[in-house]
């Protein structure tokens, strides 16, 4: 599994990629488009991902695809 997320780190908005940033000093919706955009392409190879994106307020949000369900 591969895991994406979108949190503020040091006042700027970071992509992370299994816990390594990837790109920093964004805008919330640019990095959350980075995000969502990574995210598809390990889609469609086949890959399962967790995508968390950091609101506002701290709050995180979870998507999970492609794990199997046993």
């Amino acid at each position: 599994m591969v895991q994406y997320a979108v949190t503020l780190k040091d006042g700027d908005w970071t992509v992370f990629r299994d816990g390594a940033p990837v790109e920093h000093g964004m805008s919330r919706s640019a990095a959350i488009q980075m995000a969502k955009d990574l995210a598809f392409d390990a889609e469609e190879r086949g890959e399962p991902v967790e995508l968390l994106i950091q609101g506002y307020y701290g709050e995180m949000s979870r998507r999970l695809t492609g794990a199997s369900e046993d």
